[in-house]
């Protein structure tokens, strides 16, 4: 067996020792492994293909020029996605809208939508109605301000703690808290108006 079918068994902690020795193939592995993962976490994020691709393909430059810093306290991917959100927070500090937030009503008929929000596990007969909801979900989000978004997509999709999530955007765990109370009551209330929308 050739080197680089062993490879492609391997782990992703094995192909990083590889890579760390200065073996590109075993990097290339590990990038054709997670590259949609870290796109559509950068598209989560940033609502925009081109960037979504132009941050991806940097976080793997960074993680490339990185990677003897990886000490294996979390997966490679964690530490891969960790880069990503970095650089998706940074520019969307950079982008920073001039239009102040207004404090947006809040319907209180929300009545738990969000529970639908992550949807992880594929299932055939149900792919229609997951691509709708899939689509109620990327529209509700598009309309979530930067900051309420990304604590979203940390605490659904990442499922980070509080305290991570805190460190990563720099701010208190309390505000965490708050950010995620008011995102999630916002995306129940629009993804409710959308289903609606779509019933009429």
């Amino acid at each position: 067996m050739s080197k680089e079918n062993a490879n492609e068994n391997a782990s992703d902690e094995a192909l990083v020792r590889l890579a760390q020795q200065g073996q590109m193939d075993a990097f290339e592995l590990l990038v054709a492994r997670h590259r949609d993962k870290i796109y559509a976490r950068a598209f989560s994020m940033l609502r925009n293909e081109d960037e979504a691709v132009d941050l991806s393909q940097e976080a793997w430059v960074k993680a490339w020029q990185r990677l003897n810093q990886f000490q294996g306290d979390s997966s490679f991917v964690t530490w891969i996605t960790r880069i990503v959100i970095n650089l998706c927070l940074d520019q969307l500090r950079r982008q920073k809208r001039q239009r102040t937030e207004s404090i947006e009503r809040m319907d209180e008929d929300a009545g738990g939508v969000e529970r639908q929000m992550p949807v992880i596990t594929p299932n055939p007969t149900e792919q229609l109605e997951r691509a709708e909801l899939r689509e109620r979900i990327d529209r509700g989000l598009a309309q979530l301000s930067n900051e309420h978004r990304t604590v979203l997509v940390l605490h659904e999709f990442e499922q980070m703690e509080y305290k991570e999530i805190a460190k990563t955007m720099d701010c208190s765990i309390g505000t965490v808290m708050s950010r995620l109370f008011y995102a999630r009551r916002r995306m129940a209330t629009l993804m409710s108006g959308l289903r609606k929308e779509e019933e009429l």
